[in-house]
């Protein structure tokens, strides 16, 4: 069982940045996709962004295009979550997991989570 750490969440308000990064094994980031999706409450776990580990390509939630940017560090076996402009809209637990099937905009696609980091934004 590979374990991924999350963390940089807190409570920010609207327009304000934040970074979340996510801590893996290198035998969960090699040769894997890794995402982070989001819960709020009450609501289903959603895809928010993803990369590839090898190549660096990325895909992201429309609803975070131009705001959100998912990076890796490689050394670091480290996965970021750069989020600016938030919106209270944004206010979840945000996870981060391993893909292993399916597709990658599907939060049913991952494996491996974090515990999540919580992120609230005020209005």
């Amino acid at each position: 069982q590979v374990q991924q750490a999350d963390s940089g969440g807190g409570l920010v308000q609207a327009g304000d940045s934040l970074r979340l990064s996510c801590a893996a094994s290198e035998r969960t980031v090699s040769p894997y996709v890794m995402g982070w999706c989001r819960q709020a409450p009450g609501k289903e776990r959603e895809f928010v962004a993803t990369i590839n580990w090898r190549t660096g390509f990325t895909y992201y939630a429309d609803f975070v295009k131009g705001r959100f940017t998912i990076s890796r560090d490689i050394a670091k076996h480290t996965v970021y979550l750069q989020m600016n402009s938030l919106k209270p809209e944004d206010t979840a637990v945000y996870y981060c997991a391993a893909y292993i099937r399916g597709s990658v905009y599907d939060s049913s696609s991952y494996d491996s989570w974090g515990q999540g980091t919580q992120v609230t934004v005020s209005s």
